[in-house]
């Protein structure tokens, strides 16, 4: 038996990095999965990998930016499965720019997709959750980031730490209105993905130096990867976290225990 089997969950930015590790390990325990993600290609390749594996999985084109775009992929997820009972609103981007390096168009984008992305994908999960009778549960990708700051990620500090609050604020929602919805947010710290990769392009060092500075940064003594924080989201999208809402699940090697 698989610890979620019988569950239909959808990741945003699943076709890649943090979101792959969860799509494949959520697979692997048995629920029908939906990689929702931009990146169609990359999307289809992997949804073809759980198949030849024996899971069930499908890809829905998703901007998580944009209203139309959730109300759409929200409604193929229930004509293709009947129900959902997951969402992991994984979907990030980044931006290596302290506040006065900052354009109002960076932030507008960044925001967009960490923030607003975010605030969709938890309500319109709410709502296609609340009536089905099942444990649900909304997991949303924050970072410890959302917990401490960064001076040279500014932007990504302040979308992660919206995250945050609005996970804590939904699942206040949901309890009060005795929903069968738990939201959770998870942190991590450095995780070795493209994004990672993207920000040691903008940080002026080369990236065997980027990591290497990264890396000493975590009392553990390295960086983590995809899937440690799947391990993660398994336990929080399971029926083992029942009594687990509102909460900040923090994955870092020991980075904000200093």
């Amino acid at each position: 038996m698989g610890r979620l089997d019988g569950k239909v969950a959808m990741v945003t930015g699943g076709a890649l990095g943090i979101g792959e590790g969860t799509s494949l390990l959520f697979a692997k325990e048995g629920a029908k999965i939906v990689v929702a993600d931009i990146a169609q290609e990359a999307g289809q390749r992997l949804v073809e990998q759980i198949r030849e594996n024996g899971g069930d999985a499908s890809f829905v084109k998703l901007d998580v930016s944009k209203e139309d775009e959730w109300k759409k992929a929200m409604e193929l997820v229930i004509k293709i499965y009947g129900k959902i009972n997951v969402v992991v609103n994984n979907a990030g981007v980044s931006l290596g720019k302290n506040i006065e390096e900052t354009t109002l168009e960076e932030w507008n984008w960044l925001m967009g997709i960490n923030a607003t992305g975010v605030f969709l994908g938890t309500k319109y999960a709410i709502q296609h959750m609340k009536n089905n009778g099942e444990n649900c549960s909304i997991i949303n990708r924050s970072s410890i980031d959302g917990q401490v700051a960064e001076a040279g990620l500014f932007a990504y500090c302040a979308s992660k730490g919206a995250v945050t609050s609005l996970t804590k604020a939904a699942a206040l929602h949901c309890g009060e209105q005795r929903y069968k919805i738990r939201v959770n947010s998870v942190h991590p710290a450095y995780v070795h993905t493209a994004l990672t990769e993207k920000e040691a392009e903008d940080s002026g060092l080369t990236k065997e130096e980027y990591f290497a500075k990264v890396a000493a940064l975590h009392p553990i003594g390295y960086i983590g990867k995809p899937i440690d924080i799947a391990y993660a989201d398994v336990y929080l999208a399971s029926d083992e976290s029942l009594f687990v809402t509102g909460a900040e699940l923090t994955i870092d090697g020991g980075w904000t225990a200093q």
